[in-house]
């Protein structure tokens, strides 16, 4: 930008040029510099106002700097936008007031701004006090923090409800019901998958359903009392929860109707048993893990090698488990009972270590069927019943391990 000439008689000269008669000059008037030329200054004059003196030709002083707008006055607006502490953005307002008075710096409106907007908020939050909504506010803020009334907040032991009723496809929000009402599930435990890329869809499910059949006897010890319309389900991540963080598997049981329903409890760990109860139902354990390990193919002339490991690991939960009973010391009432019962069951354990040794189909099918005979003998129930539990045997639908293909439900 140019500067214009001083005031004064003007004439056609281009820069550089000056009138070869020297004119009388009069001093410029304060503000304005003297012009360009030849002529020593004529002075002194005063430094012109806003500027720092200089050597003629030179840059200008910068101009002074701004006053400092008041940090306190922004804090006072943030607040009073978010009305989160209407209280504090008041006072922050005032204060911010306070020192931009007494140090002249900037920052009055967003001061105003924000006292007028904490009033305001200060003013919503007695209302929602009085009326009972910041209560409300809270209790939601906390549940949804805490995943309550959605798939991840189950816990073992807990009962609930589905909007669609089915523990089939993709859903989120549950209902929890008390166990003694009618409901679509109960969670009986759960695990965490290990992190990394989300393994997909195939592999979560067959963990959730290896791992889940493996942890039901946890939390239903007794195989017996669980009806035969009950099975195993799971609640698995989607695509879409594991990249937020979701790695947990919930194992529980529903109704093999998918538009069935439970009612009461299927808990039935040692907390609810006696000890004569709940030590039979461990060694019995041995022999119902063993069981669910029965090879994929449907008949022995398929994979002999197969079913010679399962009836050897058979053999050996036996022994295990006739251990553990004729350890114990039973009641009166069912010495003799579970006396029984031992022996059946170490017959049975020799007829299945025979299986295990044979060389072709037929030998093999011969001790399986003792060996099947043995286990499943009315021994079983004679002391069962001698112990007050369930003296229903369960039904197997099928061969194959585990449950097949347990549907799920991905959260």
């Amino acid at each position: 930008m140019s500067i214009p000439p001083p005031p004064g008689p003007q004439g056609p000269y281009s820069y550089g040029q000056f009138p070869q008669t020297p004119a009388a000059r009069t001093p410029p008037p304060q503000g304005q510099f003297p012009p360009r030329g030849p002529y020593p200054p004529q002075g002194p004059y005063p430094p012109p106002q806003g500027h720092h003196p200089g050597a003629w030709g030179g840059p200008y002083a910068a101009p002074p700097r701004p006053a400092p707008v008041n940090g306190v006055a922004i804090a006072a607006f943030v607040l009073g936008v978010l009305c989160f502490v209407p209280a504090a953005g008041l006072v922050l307002g005032l204060i911010a007031l306070a020192r931009i008075r007494r140090r002249g710096e900037r920052g009055k409106g967003f001061a105003v701004a924000g006292s007028v907007l904490s009033s305001v908020g200060l003013a919503l939050w007695v209302l929602s006090l009085s009326t009972g909504a910041a209560g409300d506010f809270w209790d939601g803020f906390r549940d949804a923090a805490r995943g309550e009334g959605t798939a991840y907040a189950l816990a073992e032991g807990q009962c609930f409800t589905t909007p669609s009723g089915s523990l089939r496809g993709v859903t989120y929000d549950v209902d929890e019901v008390p166990c003694a009402q009618e409901h679509d599930g109960e969670v009986f435990a759960a695990f965490d998958l290990p992190g990394g890329d989300f393994p997909g869809d195939g592999e979560i499910g067959r963990t959730a359903d290896e791992r889940c059949y493996a942890l039901q006897d946890t939390y239903a010890m007794d195989r017996w009392a669980v009806p035969d319309d009950v099975d195993v389900y799971y609640l698995t991540p989607t695509s879409q929860s594991w990249r937020t963080g979701d790695r947990e598997v919930t194992c529980l049981f529903g109704n093999t109707d998918e538009r069935g329903t439970l009612t009461g409890s299927l808990r039935n760990d040692g907390a609810r048993l006696d000890p004569d109860q709940h030590t039979y139902l461990l060694a019995e354990g041995h022999l119902n893990r063993a069981m669910d390990e029965i090879p994929v193919a449907g008949t022995v002339e398929e994979d002999l090698p197969g079913y010679q490991v399962w009836a050897g690991q058979v053999s050996e939960a036996l022994i295990r488990e006739t251990g553990l009973l004729r350890g114990h010391g039973w009641p009166g009432d069912a010495e003799r009972p579970v006396a029984d019962l031992v022996e059946d069951l170490e017959a049975a354990q020799k007829e299945w270590g025979l299986a295990a040794k044979a060389t072709d189909a037929d030998t093999y099918y011969e001790h399986l069927d003792q060996g099947y005979a043995l286990v499943e003998a009315d021994s079983t129930v004679t002391a069962r019943k001698a112990l007050g539990l369930d003296t229903t045997p369960p039904v197997h639908e099928g061969e194959g391990g585990g449950g097949g293909e347990s549907p799920s439900i991905e959260v």
